[in-house]
């Protein structure tokens, strides 16, 4: 088995919240630059928020690096992972969420992650885990394919398996069972990753994280110029509801964060500036706002 370099882990997931907010930042055609906050907790470790917001493009955009440690997990965290007791932990990450300021421009988020717990005379328990899924408020087909032939490519190294199965995963995991509806249209989920030996777990991690950019930057390029209504706004505002309610119900990230005595600040940071919700509003028939739950939500093979 090769040795587990966390060092390695950690230098990479720096240089991928750089690359990720240089690229971002090129899109902003208002000026605006992300912001750096570092922080510390006191129970170890830390990590450096950088949020943009109220930009032109982006209405608030969060991309996120933190690298907490510590002597051991609260029993919320190992109630159903009880080998995990006793052990010193390190967990790793970037998590981002991307709130666009036209509704013509879908959100996104995506989130590469290490966790490694050890103690004297026991091997360490390791995995990687991430991902990325879109959440469009006006779909447009090509934006969608695009996104899932990204992910595909990224995992195609890997196995044909690959992307099929965390394509399916992504869609049961981002999926609001009050609503009976997905948050979007998808893309790739994997958690718990250790089946294969740790450099090749690794190389997968940044297969993904790598993609993430290309999958949405393009999109954003090519939509965020769109003209668009008060009306459509206002759905966009209706819509982020729906991710609201799954970051606070449903995440297992935000979960894990507040558990483990995160930084609530940068753990809410996925939550966007504005929202509304409507008391049982329902789409127009035969409106583009029907469309997005007719043919756009809901699991799909998009390829």
């Amino acid at each position: 088995m090769h040795s587990i370099d966390t060092d390695a882990v950690k230098h990479y997931l720096l240089s991928l919240q750089d690359d990720i907010c240089s690229q971002l930042a090129a899109e902003e055609t208002g000026g605006q630059a992300f912001l750096e906050d570092s922080w510390q907790r006191e129970q170890g470790g830390g990590g450096r928020s950088r949020v943009l917001e109220g930009g032109a493009v982006f209405e608030k955009a969060g991309v996120n690096f933190s690298h907490v440690f510590g002597d051991g997990l609260p029993k919320s965290a190992t109630a159903h992972r009880p080998e995990l007791e006793g052990r010193r932990f390190q967990a790793m990450g970037v998590s981002l969420v991307i709130h666009p300021r036209n509704p013509m421009v879908p959100t996104s988020h995506a989130n590469v992650r290490f966790f490694i717990a050890e103690k004297e005379g026991a091997d360490p328990v390791w995995w990687f885990g991430g991902g990325f899924d879109l959440t469009p408020y006006y779909g447009f087909e090509e934006d969608c394919v695009h996104w899932h032939r990204t992910a595909q490519a990224a995992c195609a190294p890997f196995g044909e398996d690959v992307y099929p199965r965390y394509k399916k995963w992504c869609d049961d995991y981002f999926y609001l069972k009050h609503r009976d509806e997905t948050r979007g249209v998808g893309g790739l989920f994997f958690d718990d990753l250790n089946d294969w030996e740790y450099e090749r777990c690794f190389a997968f991690m940044r297969s993904v994280g790598d993609a993430y950019i290309q999958a949405y930057r393009p999109i954003v390029q090519k939509r965020k110029a769109l003209p668009h209504t008060e009306q459509q706004r206002e759905f966009q505002l209706y819509r982020r509801g729906r991710y609201v309610e799954f970051n606070l119900v449903y995440d297992r990230g935000t979960l894990f964060g507040l558990q483990t005595g995160g930084r609530t600040e940068s753990i809410l940071m996925s939550l966007p500036s504005l929202v509304s919700w409507k008391y049982n509003w329902q789409p127009e028939p035969g409106s583009a706002e029907e469309t997005l739950y007719t043919r756009f939500l809901g699991a799909r093979d998009w390829i």
